[in-house]
């Protein structure tokens, strides 16, 4: 029961290799459909009239999906530190852990806030044109008025299908997964972020859809900080004891754990 099935072990590692390229693609999966009928008829439940041509308007492929790369970048990191433990050394992949997640949560959270600040400032332009009627509202339809819901919807359970088929390959690799309350935390991260995104999608009118996707991406750019926090934090102590070597005033002192195993734990 305790051994590690280490073919199921590289399944999990490629459904969740899958899931972030998916979400990373979506962007040129979603988006670029024609939408000027559909625009023409929520301009005119509102009363606005259309001037120009509106049949080159094309459906905004949204960020939230895209956005979600970041968490589940982390879940496979996770994974994969815990695969290389398998061929690696204790001690050299507890020090080489320790300065890869230092530089990934670095650059993780320093392009977060970059996204964070996107997303937020497109909001705010967004909500500022909805609601300056007539003209604002016009310039929003045009931009925003129309999101493929329904493509979502179909890409956002293809990423639940292969999160779920990734957990069940990590239990049939190692039951003691279970007990990693750090992993366990970090994949219930990612299936929440895709159920928010599916609920914020189909609660609204279509016409606001793109408003709450980037409301779903602002709170998930949040949540990728702040595992990559946790990230940099866990990275300190392998640093340290690496740094304490190179000076030679700690030569007998046993490797710290690797980050993935205290990340997992």
């Amino acid at each position: 029961m305790n051994e590690l099935r280490k073919p199921f072990l590289l399944v999990a590692i490629v459904l969740i290799a899958l899931v972030v390229l998916v979400e990373l693609g979506s962007s040129l999966i979603l988006g670029g459909a024609p939408a000027g009928d559909a625009l023409q008829d929520q301009a005119t439940s509102l009363g606005v009239e259309l001037g120009g041509d509106v049949g080159n308007v094309e459906q905004p492929p949204g960020r939230a999906i895209t956005y979600m790369a970041m968490v589940d970048g982390i879940l496979l990191y996770t994974v994969l530190l815990i695969g290389l433990s398998l061929i690696i050394p204790e001690k050299v992949q507890a020090r080489a852990q320790g300065v890869t997640t230092l530089i990934g949560s670095i650059i993780l959270i320093i392009v977060g806030i970059i996204l964070l600040i996107i997303a937020f400032i497109e909001l705010l332009v967004m909500v500022s044109l909805l609601f300056a009627v007539p003209f604002g509202t016009i310039a929003y339809l045009a931009l925003w008025g129309s999101f493929p819901r329904g493509d979502a919807a179909v890409l956002l359970s293809l990423l639940m299908f292969l999160k779920l088929a990734a957990c069940v390959f990590l239990v049939l690799a190692q039951q003691r997964f279970l007990a990693m309350k750090g992993l366990v935390l970090l994949i219930l991260t990612s299936l929440v972020c895709n159920i928010l995104i599916a609920f914020l999608h189909g609660f609204v009118p279509i016409i606001v859809v793109s408003i709450v996707d980037d409301i779903a991406a602002i709170i998930i750019a949040i949540i990728a900080i702040v595992w990559a926090i946790v990230l940099l934090v866990l990275s300190i102590p392998a640093i340290i004891a690496m740094l304490r070597l190179g000076a030679g005033t700690d030569l007998q002192a046993p490797a710290p754990a690797a980050v993935g195993e205290k990340l997992a734990s």
